[in-house]
């Protein structure tokens, strides 16, 4: 049980002072990386899946 005790403990003084934290504008940076590359990710993936739909149907020589 000490053990565990100890590990909690080291963990708190590590993450309150040996982490650095970002900023709220570097934060706001990476939140809007992420943002723009998930619908980018998102409009190839839309892309790839009407194409392969649209082949299918002139595969199987359905108008649907």
């Amino acid at each position: 049980m000490a053990n565990v005790l100890e590990f909690f403990k080291e963990s708190y003084q590590e993450m309150t002072q040996k982490v650095t934290w970002p900023t709220w504008s570097e934060l706001q940076n990476s939140a809007v990386v992420v943002l723009i590359a998930s619908i980018i990710i998102a409009l190839i993936v839309l892309a790839m899946d009407q194409s392969s739909t649209a082949v299918l149907n002139l595969f199987y020589g359905t108008g649907a």
